[in-house]
């Protein structure tokens, strides 16, 4: 056999084998599940809202096959679960929201979230339900029922119709049903939406109905129960969702996670939507500017004073806030700011601290889980409030006590110490760190204590200082 032949058979079983190896490649590669995973946890807000979007984005760029959303939440607002709903039912990609990990919960819009996704899954020992609405104010949304009036015992005439028994009216203002109305049609609609249980979703609305993660299960409100991601992800290879009104058959075996985190932006967000966190911030906000006016030209005072306003300001774009609160906080930080340029010795101090709490505890009064102040909170920068307070006034008090430490009030009265013996009845005197001509009708002697009694320009007029100032004199120097 010649070498060229030999060489052009070895060319072609070398060609084949990397044609096979590439061919095994593509196979695996084909057979891989890309999975997308996102994690919401706590309350649902702005930030949660944000951060789905950009997630569901990034899974679309990256062509995943499925995403899997870990959710763990008491609830938060309507405005920031609708979106996010919202997003989830035009997502071309189906997402599976999975309640975990154990003792996680699925509470108010968590149900919501749930029960429009294209799967709905839960870890053993978390819980789904109470999605009752809350009012802006606080208060149950959820009218009471009206009593039923009783029965009328007229019975009626020959020939004529009894009547039929009317339907009991729902109590409550026109807004409450309104509110109600609304939520139990909407959770009525994703339930249904995906064959799920619509008449328990409706009872998770109108009488705070919880489930377990079994109860949900064998009553058709979720898909699947699952003790962990594996375990999921085996349950749903071969299961078939309808995603954009396409049946979609899913395969999650040998699935690649691909763990999505939120850029700064939303972090940021997510930390600054805490009422807690924009009460420090509107805090430093208002004393760095007040520091700035006092002292002119500070410059950093200022400007982080703005930043802190401006980033409070638009956390109050997105949190539930009662205004009247808002303006207890500003009345009580006013007060208290008063009270160090106008001394009233606690009255104005004193009362801006209870305005400041009271506000704070009214301005985040919603009832909305995950958007409350702590009230141990509050009482704690109350707390350091009237502790700086009570320091001012006890500072004020001391001074008034000590009076004037300069010009001609601080000199007449004094105590000084004779540098020399008086010729002629003049000499000089020690006094408040200077040396000072001194005029005196009685004899001085060096090292005598004197009392300044007048003075005339530069020129003090003294006396012998009695014996107990002369000994404190004696003792300072």
């Amino acid at each position: 056999m010649s070498l060229a032949k030999l060489l052009s058979r070895s060319l072609q079983r070398f060609g084949a084998v990397c044609v096979l190896v590439a061919l095994t490649f593509s196979g695996n590669a084909s057979a891989e599940t890309n999975v997308v995973v996102l994690d919401v946890d706590g309350a649902i807000g702005v930030a949660s809202s944000d951060y789905l979007s950009h997630g569901l984005d990034y899974a679309q760029e990256v062509g995943a096959n499925l995403i899997i959303v870990n959710m763990d939440t008491p609830g938060g607002l309507v405005s920031s679960t609708r979106d996010m709903i919202q997003d989830i039912l035009a997502s071309p990609i189906p997402v599976a929201t999975y309640v975990h990990p154990a003792g996680a919960r699925a509470d108010s819009a968590g149900t919501y979230l749930l029960l429009a996704s294209h799967i709905a899954a839960m870890t053993p020992t978390t819980h789904i339900g109470a999605a009752t609405p809350v009012s802006i104010t606080g208060g149950d949304a959820t009218p009471a029922p009206s009593p039923v009036p009783a029965p009328d015992d007229t019975t009626p005439a020959e020939g004529e119709q009894e009547p039929s028994e009317p339907a009991p009216a729902q109590g409550g203002s026109a807004m409450e049903r309104k509110v109600l109305n609304d939520a139990v049609a909407y959770i009525r609609g994703l339930a249904e939406r995906y064959g799920r249980n619509a008449d328990w979703a409706e009872r998770a609305v109108t009488e705070a109905a919880t489930l377990t993660a079994r109860e949900a299960l064998e009553q058709n409100v979720i898909d699947f129960v699952a003790t962990d991601r594996a375990d999921l992800l085996a349950q749903l290879d071969g299961h078939e969702v309808l995603v954009q009104s396409q049946t979609v058959a899913l395969e999650t075996d040998n699935a690649i996670f691909d763990e999505y985190e939120p850029n700064w932006r939303i972090k940021l967000l997510g930390v600054i939507s805490n009422p807690e966190i924009v009460l420090i911030l509107g805090m430093i906000g208002f004393y760095g500017l007040l520091y700035e006016a006092s002292n002119p030209g500070a410059i950093v005072p200022g400007v982080a004073g703005i930043i802190a306003l401006l980033l409070a300001g638009y956390a109050l774009q997105v949190l539930p806030v009662n205004y009247a609160g808002l303006a207890l906080i500003i009345l009580g930080l006013g007060l208290m700011v008063a009270e160090a340029f106008v001394p009233s010795f606690g009255a104005l101090g004193l009362g801006g601290v209870a305005a400041f709490v009271f506000g704070a505890i009214i301005m985040f009064d919603s009832g909305i889980p995950g958007f409350e102040i702590s009230i141990a909170f509050v009482i704690t920068i109350a707390a350091v409030s009237a502790l700086a307070i009570i320091t001012l006034v006890s500072y004020l008090l001391r001074l008034q006590r000590r009076g004037a430490v300069s010009g001609r009030e601080s000199i007449v009265g004094g105590i000084g110490i004779a540098t020399e013996d008086f010729v002629d009845g003049e000499g000089k005197i020690w006094l408040e760190g200077e040396a000072w001509t001194a005029l005196s009708t009685a004899p001085i002697q060096k090292e005598d204590a004197v009392e300044v009694t007048a003075m005339d320009g530069l020129v003090l007029t003294v006396r012998p200082a009695r014996a107990g100032a002369a000994r404190a004199a004696a003792a300072r120097a």
